[in-house]
């Protein structure tokens, strides 16, 4: 085999590859039609409620990727990720606390993670992009959201909260 040739099968090789990735994006299930508040719509309403660009005039870029576009910041960036301190972490968006820092445990998987939310302050639902399925955690007053929650956390319930750093604030206090 000629080398031009090797390099042409290497290089529509490569293309293949780079067109069904990035084709991947389009056989992902869009974000939940929105009703012009920057929240997906549901069954049920959330108690606070924005239109799209008070959205995006209130939090910052990477707060909007994640609260209301459902994007995934990049392990180990955020800052809570290593806090550990008492305190209570909240949404970022509305400022309804999520999760108390006694439920919060070193996952190794780059972003924060906790056994248990605080009562009434998550939602779940089913998310299949990417080609898998996974529950997704959205905040119960904005509907925003924060990350995903698997089976293979920690005692006492068994679950990981792995959430987003970016969506969510933390306040040092006694818990």
């Amino acid at each position: 085999m000629s080398i031009r040739r090797r390099h042409f099968l290497r290089n529509a090789g490569l293309g293949a590859l780079a067109t069904g990735l990035a084709g991947w994006q389009f056989l992902r299930p869009a974000p939940a039609a929105s009703a012009g508040n920057g929240a997906p719509e549901a069954a049920e309403a959330y108690a606070v409620t924005h239109t799209d660009a008070e959205w995006r005039a209130m939090l910052t870029g990477p707060q909007y990727a994640v609260l209301r576009r459902e994007g995934t910041e990049r392990p180990y960036s955020s800052p809570l990720n290593d806090e550990h301190r008492p305190g209570i972490f909240s949404c970022a968006g509305c400022q309804l606390a999520l999760f108390s820092s006694k439920t919060k445990f070193d996952s190794g998987t780059g972003w924060p993670s906790f056994w248990r939310p605080l009562d009434n302050a998550v939602r779940t639902h089913e998310d299949r992009s990417f080609g898998m399925v996974r529950s997704a955690v959205s905040c119960s007053s904005c509907g925003g959201h924060l990350g995903h929650v698997f089976d293979d956390g920690p005692r006492p319930t068994g679950l990981r909260y792995c959430m987003n750093g970016v969506a969510m604030t933390f306040k040092e206090q006694a818990v």
